[in-house]
């Protein structure tokens, strides 16, 4: 018998189809709907989720457009502990990443779909990471029972019958298949209600890259469901740049015009609570400058027909987390919200308005929590979860850089690498070449600032800012980075900066101010890429030279400034035995030339420690 939905599907690909008859088979869906992304579903699904209580419609002249979905409270984050690399050998896996062996694994989560869609909709998401027609771009389909799902995805993705067309009779997708795991009926027929946020308390997220396939059950939230993210545009994407020769980076593009009308593009990694959403939102201090976004989170980078490194942003939306986000620290992505927006997990103001955390340097004096509860100032509990999101598209954020969506993607001249240090690692250094930058990028880190994340003081790794979204073997990836950089002219590659807005003085107090004056490091690595700026050097790399970096206007003393840049040697030397000890974690996978680059920077340590 044909699942209704199934009896004029609107593709011809034969993959597509079978795939799809396949997994409706399996989760047994009362029918089936092919989306389009088209105004008229966006309008239809919010409505039925507004009608079934998933959604609260924000008061349309202060938010058109827009709604709040308050998530079970066990369903919040990404759960990385449930998230499986299941590569065909365990090695290829490394050791920072959860692995089972994928024949048991997919035996597992067959058994946990047969039947978790009965009672719903099986909806079918065909989208594009990247500008269609971008070469690029990637294609996926995803299919979910979560209406929020299709709506979220709309924004984050180019989806629907665009995307459809674009995979064709023949084309390839990677198939991403995800089920909140609350059926609404049991396999004796046997029914129950649905709820505003079903979810399941087994979780899992399943990659399995040699066949790129995404399987997700249990969970409604963020990452965990919408595919598209980071199991497609890193931990899959990461493994298919592998093996065809370009990088699937967590980083963010920046567009950067000098006051002379030069225009450079750079992108940066920062592993969480660095700063990634400011600088992708950079108002810039600096006179004559301006900062513009491509991108706030993914970049995909292959070699141009000229040789440089070209980015695209694979992703349409922002999925930014609202806590402290607001006027004083990021005004772009406050601007960005005005509407056609979905808001996960905050608070509701009494006039149908949002609030969290940090929005406004007052709360409301009356507000209803992310739990649903009356909340004021007093009730001594957050208004709004410290994970709390914001869906936007990003075509909508005053900043979005007018080539954005170039398919042709951007060319990179800078890489920028940064970690949370309050001690160490200077404000700005430029790597001495590629396999030095890939040294930086390999060894980046912060230093742990509560107890509950372990030792205070402690370096928490973060390499690349990847750890949690590499699909494969991290000093894998770390040698792939290396073998990119011979791709090409050595000359054409991008340069490769350290960059650390959080070092302390003695007081514990912040050297640098941060925020909008970061445009000023930037504006010196501009200038280094454009072949003005000058520097010196150092035993780490090259630090700006003394006058080189645009400090006018700063309350900073000579004393600070020199804090900024300070590298001891002797402190240096006991961070390289901490690095060696990280990198004998990944035992002979680690590249020869990065065990080279630790031991040159000993010796430079060494040189520059001696009387």
């Amino acid at each position: 018998m044909t699942i209704a939905g199934m009896e004029h599907p609107p593709t011809t690909n034969k993959q597509l189809l079978e795939w799809v008859e396949e997994v409706a088979g399996l989760a047994k869906p009362d029918r089936v709907e092919w989306c389009d992304g088209s105004e008229e579903e966006w309008a239809r699904l919010t409505s039925g989720m507004v009608d079934s209580g998933t959604f609260v419609r924000l008061n349309p002249e202060k938010r058109p457009n827009s709604f709040l979905a308050r998530s079970d409270p066990s369903d919040v984050a990404r759960v990385e502990d449930r998230t499986f690399i299941c590569s065909l050998r365990e090695e290829d896996a490394g050791p920072t990443n959860h692995w089972q062996e994928p024949v048991a694994m997919r035996a597992t989560l067959t058994e946990l779909f047969d039947g978790a869609m009965r009672g719903r909709t099986m909806y079918v998401i065909p989208f594009s990471m990247g500008p269609l027609g971008s070469p690029i771009s990637q294609l996926g389909v995803e299919i979910t029972d979560s209406p929020y799902v299709v709506v979220n995805m709309r924004i984050m993705t180019r989806m629907g019958r665009a995307a459809l067309d674009e995979i064709g009779e023949t084309g390839d997708f990677v198939p991403a298949l995800h089920t909140v795991g609350y059926p609404l009926v049991d396999a004796a027929g046997n029914s129950r209600p649905d709820i505003p946020w079903p979810c399941s308390d087994t979780k899992y997220i399943v990659h399995f890259p040699e066949t790129r396939e995404i399987w997700s059950y249990g969970s409604g939230y963020g990452g965990n469901a919408l595919l598209g993210k980071k199991c497609f545009a890193l931990r899959i994407a990461s493994a298919m740049a592998r093996d065809e020769g370009w990088l699937a980076e967590h980083m963010l593009i920046l567009k950067l015009t000098a006051p002379d009308g030069d225009v450079q593009y750079l992108t940066a990694a920062f592993p969480s609570a660095c700063g990634k959403t400011n600088l992708a939102m950079l108002e810039p201090s600096v006179p004559g400058w301006t900062v513009e976004t491509v991108g706030d989170d993914i970049a995909w980078m292959r070699f141009g027909p000229d040789g440089r490194l070209r980015a695209i942003n694979p992703e349409a939306g922002f999925f930014g987390v609202a806590p402290g986000t607001g006027m004083d620290t990021n005004a772009n992505a406050i601007r960005t919200l005005h509407g056609n927006c979905i808001f996960t997990n905050v608070a509701l103001t009494d006039d149908g308005d949002v609030w969290w955390e940090g929005m406004t340097p007052e709360p409301p004096g009356h507000l209803i929590d992310w739990k649903g509860n009356d909340w004021s100032p007093e009730s001594g509990t957050l208004s709004s979860h410290p994970n709390a999101r914001f869906t936007a598209p990003a075509a909508q954020a005053p900043c979005i850089a007018e080539n954005w969506e170039d398919p042709a993607g951007v060319p990179i001249s800078a890489i920028l690498f940064g970690g949370r240090r309050a001690t160490n690692v200077p404000l700005v250094v430029e790597a001495r070449d590629w396999a030095h930058g890939v040294f930086m990028g390999a060894t980046v880190s912060s230093e742990q600032t509560a107890a509950a994340e372990g030792t205070v003081g402690a370096l928490r790794r973060d390499p690349f800012a990847m750890l949690p979204f590499c699909g494969y073997n991290m000093a894998d990836y770390w040698g792939h980075w290396l073998r990119v950089g011979q791709f090409t002219d050595p000359q054409l590659l991008p340069k490769v900066y350290q960059v650390n807005w959080f070092r302390k003085d003695e007081d514990g107090d912040f050297i640098w101010p941060g925020f909008g004056e970061n445009s000023r490091v930037l504006a010196w690595i501009v200038e280094r890429v454009s072949g003005k700026g000058a520097g010196i050097e150092t035993p780490i790399g090259v630090a700006p030279a003394p006058g080189a970096l645009y400090t006018e206007g700063l309350d900073l003393t000579d004393a600070q400034l020199a804090e900024l840049f300070a590298v001891d040697p002797a402190r240096w030397l006991a961070e390289c035995d901490l690095t060696e000890e990280y990198f004998d974690r990944f035992g002979e996978q680690v590249p020869a030339a990065l065990r080279e680059e630790l031991s040159a920077l000993r010796q430079r340590l060494a040189g520059a420690a001696t009387p």
